[in-house]
């Protein structure tokens, strides 16, 4: 079994190559600390959506729709506003419908901490200090520390993410994954082939502006695919399917989290969160361009505004020194 944890160059910028028996994970602090490549070698598993061709400003463009990119804050506020317990920010509206769309962690540079091989673990630790260095700061002036770590092991890849208040303000913490999933992700794979199974709860109604109205929806039978692991998750047009999470089963035993299923070749990815991220955005970008993004949120879009408990939306904030770590994992099978 071979283990490494190497940095090395990529189009002239450092990435983390970390090596661990049948697994192969690049993680690109350039990039947010985004997993841009995420291999099975072995059944020749191409995880995460992954482009060799685009430049580094090219995917600096388009850091949301690569491989694995932790965004903070999580989705839309309505007309760009964040309303936190102690001050009411505003952000600039990114986003054609009105709104402000992803925050900007995903977009900067981080550093490396540790890249090292630790017995049967390849490791990487990455961090971002946001201070009044980043041209942000005037904007939103709430100081904070964003720390990464990816751990590959023979039995997949986890990933915890941990962020820490260092300002005087309350830091509203929200988080989301934005995994966007190859469809196919087999070597010469179809994406009929594909199915996506998530454990969901109730759906939430989204207004024109995708935003939550507060109300929610029917089950359908398209939203009932998703419990029967049947979703074709490419092909057609998924556009912000919003759900509470729900913890289901994978074989015989309790999951929470999302599988695609490859059922031509049995291959499956197995997406595993913590039961902090509450809610799912599923989303395709229209389903005709080879990706999926199944994507686990601690908080409601836009829940900072929403009139819902914190029990409903999942909005909390971190108090001064106040840390808080979320966890995930993913494998094949």
């Amino acid at each position: 079994m071979s283990f490494s944890a190497n940095i090395v160059d990529y189009k002239g910028k450092d990435v983390i190559e970390l090596v661990a028996g049948k697994y192969k994970a690049i993680i690109a602090p350039f990039l947010g600390s985004n997993v841009m490549r995420l291999q099975d070698t072995e059944s020749e598993l191409e995880i995460l959506r992954f482009n060799e061709d685009l430049t580094i400003e090219q995917l600096q463009a388009s850091a949301e729709v690569y491989g694995l990119p932790t965004l903070y804050l999580p989705n839309r506020l309505a007309g760009g506003v964040l309303k936190v317990s102690d001050q009411t920010y505003h952000f600039p509206m990114n986003d054609p419908l009105g709104n402000h769309i992803h925050g900007f962690l995903h977009k900067r540079e981080h550093s490396i901490v540790v890249a090292s091989v630790d017995g049967d673990k390849a490791v990487a630790k990455t961090e971002y200090i946001y201070d009044d260095k980043d041209e942000f700061f005037s904007i939103y002036p709430v100081s904070f520390k964003a720390e990464y770590t990816f751990t590959l092991t023979e039995d997949g890849l986890n990933y915890d993410f941990t962020m820490t208040n260092t300002s005087s303000k309350q830091l509203p913490y929200g988080v989301c994954n934005h995994t966007a999933m190859n469809g196919p992700f087999t070597q010469d794979g179809d994406g009929l082939d594909m199915r996506l199974y998530v454990p969901v709860g109730e759906k939430w109604e989204l207004s024109k502006s995708c935003i939550p109205t507060g109300e929610f929806l029917p089950m359908t039978d398209h939203d009932k695919q998703y419990l029967t692991g049947s979703q074709i998750p490419v092909l057609h047009d998924i556009d912000n399917d919003v759900f509470f999470a729900a913890e289901g089963s994978l074989d015989g035993n309790p999951f929470y989290g999302a599988v695609a299923t490859d059922i031509k070749t049995g291959k499956r990815i197995c997406y595993e969160v913590c039961k902090d991220f509450k809610f799912w955005v599923i989303w395709n970008d229209h389903g005709d361009k080879g990706y999926f993004c199944p994507e686990p949120c601690t908080w409601i879009i836009d829940a900072p505004n929403q009139p819902l408990s914190p029990e409903e939306s999942g909005y909390m904030e971190l108090a001064p020194g106040e840390s808080k770590t979320i966890s995930q994992k993913i494998y094949t099978m």
